[in-house]
């Protein structure tokens, strides 16, 4: 039997909203396509109004809607806004719970920080995370919102591309532990330059309470900076990286394909940190994991041994090996966004991977603003330095990055991801290992899904 989230009434209290009919949730959904039987389904108005929606969620298994209707027929949940209401939920489902309260913010490896701080969470107790990247104004609330009362720790994602986002995202979550992975260009095309990046990050101090924690990068250039910002709420700061002062030092550094090991010193104590996984900046992550779950209350070797077995996600630095018209490769998925830091990580892992040759498909870095051609043309450097044979281009300001390059290393210019495939066909050796890394508009994840699906025999890809 399902366990009960919400139900009409206390829904009703915590939106002030007026239930119809009694009906019991046992999950949220703002997506028919996704909606699970039992779930409350919840119209948001962004591209199309949700309410639109509401009779394929009934038909989907709905228990009951919120609507903004008031003749809308029972079991449903009146309300005058419904992503207020949604937020109100959201508040309730914090004020219920005791569960210690992790936010994670910053310009690169949220969503892969995300889900290791929730893997060595769930190794100490019950935990809520937020579902996919959904950390936005509307998936930050829905993740709060679908939180169980007896969660012991939820583990929350908050992104934003605009000034002001956190500091109204940060206090619906009243995080005990505040995370800021690493200020870089990203979304500079609503920022004035790197500095506004910087202080639209520190916002989400602005939820922390009395005695919470905030978690930095020691190693980041805007240390100071946010320390200063985290200190203006009293808060507790704990950092992480290879500056000797960090309080999680990382040292001893070593990468093979597959595998990192590295000495990560917690006060005065070393521990041996391996992970199985490929690229350095992975190490970066797993202290910052265990340094903000230890904030959270878990012990540090009950962290080290969770990342002992955890896997990056795909799209987001995974590595298979997989086979394409007979030429067996190795794939590094990590598809699904880009900014030029992240850019570079992945160039670095992918000169740490193999002996054979290496390949290169990449897709324009959105949201870059005025220097978006000259973001892109920087990264000729790192290609060449690490080593790679070919590159294949898609995207407009990708053209940039071409020019940039010397000839052997230019492949084509591809104007979308199916041509992007036939191209890398073209290229493709036994014992090559291929990038694959763009934003996600670029539509490179979809050249990632064709090469998995053939992989199981099936000739219609998409």
């Amino acid at each position: 039997m399902s366990v009960v989230l919400w139900t009409s009434e206390q829904a009703a209290a915590a939106t002030g909203g007026e239930a119809k009919g009694q009906w019991s949730a046992s999950g949220l959904s703002i997506d028919t396509r996704s909606l699970a039987w039992g779930d409350l389904f919840i119209p948001i108005k962004d591209v199309r109004d949700g309410h639109d929606f509401i009779p394929n969620a009934r038909a989907a298994g709905a228990c009951a809607v919120i609507s903004e209707n008031p003749n809308e027929q029972a079991p449903a949940l009146i309300v005058e806004d419904s992503l207020m209401a949604m937020r109100g939920l959201a508040v309730a489902a914090r004020k219920r719970s005791g569960a210690r309260r992790i936010a994670v913010t910053g310009s690169v490896g949220k969503t892969s920080l995300k889900e290791a701080i929730s893997a060595i969470c769930a190794a100490s107790g019950r935990t809520h995370k937020s579902q996919k990247s959904f950390n936005n104004h509307w998936g930050v609330p829905l993740t709060l919102a679908a939180m169980p009362a007896d969660t012991n720790y939820g583990v929350f994602e908050v992104g934003m591309n605009h000034a002001g986002e956190l500091a109204d995202l940060s206090p619906l979550i009243e995080p005990h532990v505040a995370v800021i992975t690493k200020i870089a260009p990203a979304h500079l095309a609503h920022f004035k330059n790197i500095d506004a990046i910087a202080s639209a990050k520190a916002e989400i101090f602005e939820g922390l309470p009395e005695g919470g924690t905030a978690v930095l990068n020691r190693d980041d250039h805007y240390f100071e900076f946010l320390k200063k910002a985290a200190g203006g709420r009293n808060a507790k700061i704990v950092t992480f990286g290879e500056h000797v002062e960090s309080d999680f030092r990382l040292s001893e550094l070593n990468e093979s394909p597959g595998a990192l090991t590295a000495v990560l010193t917690i006060a005065g104590k070393d521990h041996k940190l391996s992970l199985p996984l490929d690229g350095l900046h992975w190490l970066q992550n797993a202290a910052c994991a265990i340094a903000a779950t230890v904030s959270a209350g878990v012990d540090a070797e009950t962290g080290i041994r969770a990342l002992a077995g955890f896997r990056a996600l795909p799209g987001r630095g995974e590595a298979i090996d997989v086979k394409l018209d007979g030429k067996l490769f190795t794939l590094i998925d990590d598809s699904y966004n880009a900014n030029p830091e992240s850019m570079k990580a992945a160039i670095r892992t992918l000169a740490g991977r193999g002996s054979g040759r290496k390949i290169a498909v990449l897709g324009d870095m959105y949201e870059l603003g005025k220097d978006e051609l000259e973001l892109h043309s920087d990264l000729a450097k790192p290609l060449q330095e690490a080593g790679v044979a070919r590159v294949i281009f898609t995207g407009e300001c990708m053209r940039s990055l071409k020019g940039a390059l010397p000839r052997e290393i230019r492949g084509p210019w591809a104007r979308d991801w199916e041509v992007a495939l036939m191209a890398l066909r073209d290229e493709l050796k036994d014992g090559d290992t291929v990038l694959v890394k763009g934003s996600n508009a670029t539509g490179l994840g979809r050249l990632v899904a064709a090469i998995r699906k053939e992989q199981k025999g099936v000739a219609d890809v998409l």
